[in-house]
């Protein structure tokens, strides 16, 4: 199953970010669907997971300012940031079940 992301771009110090997760299939499939990102230079990281049951789990560093949801009638997993930082400029990924990927898409911060 290949996912697709998308919502990323340039955003403004202090924005906010939404971004799309969609799967060709039904994410109900998946008990797990989340988000981790990679900034130039460092590892992946762990952003947010959403299990099927809608259990939600955040990093530290998005914890307070960030919403992960699913919407199993549009296969699509959302996730949404503010306060945004130059630091939070990754390219962010889906992922489903932590073995299934999409391309990821670019987010940058900046003015």
């Amino acid at each position: 199953a290949q996912l697709v992301e998308s919502g990323g771009g340039l955003v403004q110090p202090g924005g906010l970010l939404s971004l799309f997760c969609t799967a060709p299939v039904s994410i109900s499939s998946f008990y797990f669907m989340g988000w981790y990102r990679q900034a130039p230079g460092k590892q992946r990281e762990l952003v947010a997971t959403i299990s099927r049951g809608g259990i939600t789990n955040y990093a530290d560093f998005v914890k307070g300012r960030s919403t992960i949801s699913r919407d199993s009638t549009n296969n699509t997993v959302y996730l949404q940031m503010n306060s945004l930082s130059p630091e939070d400029t990754a390219v962010y990924y889906c992922t489903a079940n932590f073995l299934t990927w999409g391309q990821g898409t670019q987010v940058t911060v900046s003015s």
